[in-house]
């Protein structure tokens, strides 16, 4: 159970000029920045991992009222305890903060496993998804089952994580993003790919293209910004301003 909070509670810091308040759910550290003046129908977004690599997508939100959430899960790949996980803080956020109850989602590379399996699962929850030289095929990455280095010891540990008995269940599995879009695409959910076109480790053509092309066919709305010659890093842009816009457009109204 999520501790019972209220958020004039919270421990409270500083976050790059907004009040930060810090808070326990099911025992893990979660917080939400608060813009200095939000609207009433308090728009946020939900970084899933990651938290403060590349945040200008989050200032510029904070700075048009959205909230901006985030739960330390670890890294364990959106794996089924994480997504229970990622529910109890959805329900502690939207009840004790009073957050709207559709929100953003923000999945900077593996970051996109949690919010593609989360949102699928709960696509009336979401407003919009961002997802950033995005993991959408865990054997493109950890497993490196294609043209990507993969990392071996993330793929064991995602094993464990997901409770698969051999590495040939792993492969068979049909819950990976790129299998896992209709729900989404039938509740209207748009999406935002922002993509390195020379991304080694977590490769276009294996993760973000087959997203673009399966959501497009299921008649999603799918927007993407490619970054020509770019790799993995750096995420996000340096003028957030398309990505802010978007999320603002579809978010706003919480």
């Amino acid at each position: 159970m999520s501790e019972v909070m209220k958020p004039e509670r919270a421990e409270m810091e500083d976050y790059r000029g907004f009040v930060r308040r810090n808070f326990l759910v099911e025992g893990l550290e979660a917080w939400v920045v608060e813009p200095k003046e939000a609207p009433a129908a308090r728009p946020w977004i939900w970084r899933a991992e990651f938290w403060d690599h590349e945040p200008q997508v989050d200032v510029g939100l904070l700075e048009k009222g959205f909230h901006v959430g985030f739960i330390k899960v670890g890294n364990t790949f959106g794996c089924p305890a994480a997504v229970r996980q990622f529910d109890a803080f959805y329900l502690h956020v939207t009840e004790r903060f009073t957050l709207a109850k559709r929100m953003a989602l923000e999945g900077l590379s593996r970051g996109g496993l949690y919010c593609y399996r989360f949102g699928g699962l709960y696509p009336e929850r979401v407003a919009c998804i961002y997802a950033d030289n995005a993991v959408c095929d865990f054997k493109s990455w950890p497993g490196g089952k294609g043209t990507g280095s993969g990392s071996a010891e993330d793929w064991t540990k995602l094993l464990v994580d997901y409770g698969f008995t051999s590495e040939q269940e792993a492969l068979e599995w049909g819950g990976n993003p790129v299998d896992h879009l209709v729900s989404l695409a039938r509740a209207g959910v748009p999406v935002l790919h922002v993509c390195g076109d020379a991304d080694a480790t977590v490769p276009y053509a294996e993760n973000s293209a087959i997203v673009k092309e399966r959501y497009r066919g299921l008649g999603g709305s799918y927007e993407e910004i490619m970054k020509p010659g770019m790799g993995h890093h750096p995420h996000s842009l340096m003028d957030p301003t398309a990505i802010v816009e978007f999320i603002f457009r579809h978010a706003a109204g919480g």
